[in-house]
């Protein structure tokens, strides 16, 4: 299936130079990272978040490096002392299991043996023992550091387990669909502590004294003060119940603040253990994670790390945030980002940015296309992942929806030839003739209608979808299937460049030289082979990647002497 991947998109002017690729993919300097980050945790004064990777502040959050683990998705995070005077680092992923660093991130090893799923959603230490919680298998312990796991279920009726916490002797497990679970015995045992409880999907558990809180999907925080035998909701003034994390810390005055992060509507606070709270900003942001740094407070969001100094207050962007960046445009010397939370311009070169909205009412932008628009000026075409084209023929500053005949409105790419546009959709490829007023489908012989990417040369168009490459010669007619040598038929970006043809796969970037005729895998030196977005600027091809930042590779010029 297509994942709808936030990354930096690649805008770079192409000039044409017909030649062969010999030569090396290299990493570049530039972005590394996304902007979504789930889990937090401390070593020392170290901060370390997980996200597309492990990284590393050492001041507080202000600025932040990323470790060596770059290529898997780390949704928790574990420090425990090693025993050698040093820390063991655990790092649980959604696809590769559980990581173990002994020096704060440099190098990682995989720690798995035992364990039957690698898709870890939450870690908990209680003493010596390590507690892992995975989506599907439930719960796994280690009496080693991660050497050996061993599952430990009897009573978890629910194993799709989304958090972990400890109370003294108390483990309590968080599930997806079952509530909460409570064992006495280090997790030999488990049984439902569920009373009172009317949401049974759990995302974030945490303790506070004698006090238990449970945040749910939909029915918001809940509170226990008997170790989970009986619960009652606390949600005046939570104005979103969509709870994805909590957490406690001292409020200077003897008591606690309780923080809560929702799914779309930021994060609130309660002074008083949830009896009542408060919006604290960050609205519209999907807030994943929180950690506590002394009297500051760290979140962890879709859109990076922001750093609150006065208990949410205001807040800051840190040197990791920048947000789900999906697609860029250039219109003459005006610069548009679109992200998902509309559209944004910029007219310095990306230096400063402002939001530019009117009227466009939904704001998951995926896809932007430049025309001429016949009277002078150039239309601004704008897809939404959800729903809808909006038009503006004002540089941006107001948005018309151009729907009439797009019948499946999921957009994920666009294409303009002459006074064609082409959209590439979830159900295939739609055409306009009029400056988007109407569309219509154009998908004979298309074979797979999840349309990914589109690209122009001369009179031939371009498919990249989730089965691959397609052509069309005449317009969008009709379509052929070009896959010939092309080992990996998940295509998430196409680009031109003279005669040569590329591809960005799930197995990285294929070159075709003959109209997709054929197909040569180029990989040599791309570690990060789950490739996005592509683009030629001069002699060199730019890929961005899933989780492994930006590659460059240099194509030469053919010598025709």
């Amino acid at each position: 299936m297509h994942k709808v991947r936030f990354i930096l998109v690649l805008v770079l002017f192409s000039l044409m130079f017909a030649g062969k690729v010999h030569a090396q993919w290299i990493q570049t300097n530039g972005p590394s990272y996304g902007g979504k980050i789930v889990c937090f945790t401390m070593s020392g004064t170290n901060i370390l978040a997980g996200g597309p990777g492990v990284f590393l502040s050492t001041n507080n959050g202000i600025s932040w490096t990323a470790t060596s683990l770059k290529s898997s998705w780390v949704s928790a995070l574990a420090v425990s002392p090693n025993g050698a005077d040093g820390t063991n680092l655990f790092a649980g992923t959604y696809d590769n299991g559980v990581f173990l660093s002994t020096d704060n991130g440099t190098s990682w090893k995989a720690v798995n043996t035992g364990m039957t799923s690698t898709c870890v959603s939450s870690f908990a230490l209680s003493g010596t023992n390590l507690f892992a919680g995975t989506y599907g298998d439930g719960v796994f312990l280690s009496t080693n550091n991660g050497a050996n796991w061993t599952a430990v279920n009897t009573g978890l009726t629910s194993t799709s387990i989304r958090t972990l916490a400890v109370s003294g002797t108390n483990l309590f497990a968080g599930t997806k669909g079952g509530g909460v679970f409570l064992s006495t015995n280090n997790g030999r045992s488990w049984r439902a502590v569920n009373a009172g409880m009317t949401s049974p999907y759990v995302n974030s558990l945490v303790v506070s004294g004698t006090n238990l809180f449970a945040g749910t999907n939909g029915g918001g925080v809940f509170l226990s003060i008997n170790n989970g035998r009986n619960w009652h909701a606390v949600n005046k003034g939570l104005m979103n119940t969509r709870v994805r994390t909590l957490t406690v810390s001292p409020n200077g005055a003897g008591g606690t603040n309780l923080f809560a992060g929702t799914f779309d509507g930021g994060a609130f606070l309660s002074t008083n253990n949830g009896k009542s709270w408060t919006a604290i900003g960050l609205t519209d942001t999907h807030v994943f994670a929180f950690t506590v740094v002394g009297t500051s407070l760290l979140a962890g969001t879709n859109e990076g790390i922001f750093l609150s100094t006065n208990n949410g207050t205001s807040w800051t962007a840190t040197g990791l945030s920048n947000a789900f960046v999906s697609a860029l445009a250039m219109s003459d010397t005006t610069l548009f980002a679109g992200t998902w939370g509309g559209v944004f311009r910029s007219t310095n070169n990306g230096t400063n940015w402002a939001a530019i909205n009117n009227g466009l009412t939904k704001t998951n932008v995926s896809a932007f296309a430049v025309s001429p628009n016949g009277a002078g000026g150039t239309n601004l075409y704008a897809g939404i992942y959800d729903g809808d084209v909006f038009l503006s023929t004002n540089n941006g500053t107001s948005w018309t929806e151009v729907n009439e005949g797009l019948t499946n409105i999921n957009v994920f790419a666009f294409a303009v030839s002459g006074k064609n546009i082409y959209a590439g959709t979830s159900g295939g490829i739609f055409l306009s003739t009029n400056n988007g007023t109407s569309w219509t489908a154009v998908n004979k012989g298309l074979m797979n209608t999840r349309v990914c990417a589109l690209a122009v040369s001369g009179k031939n168009i371009y498919a990249g979808t989730e089965g691959g490459v397609f052509l069309s010669t005449d317009n969008g007619t009709s379509w052929t299937v070009v896959n010939n040598g092309l080992t990996n038929t998940t295509v998430s970006a196409l680009v031109v460049n003279g005669t040569n043809l590329f591809a960005g796969t799930e197995g990285g970037v294929f070159l075709s030289t003959d109209n997709g005729t054929s197909w040569t895998v180029v990989n040599n030196g791309l570690t990060n082979t789950s490739v996005n977005a592509l683009a030629v600027n001069g002699t060199n091809l730019f890929a961005g990647t899933w989780g492994g930042g930006v590659w460059r590779l240099p194509i030469f010029v053919r010598d025709n002497h």
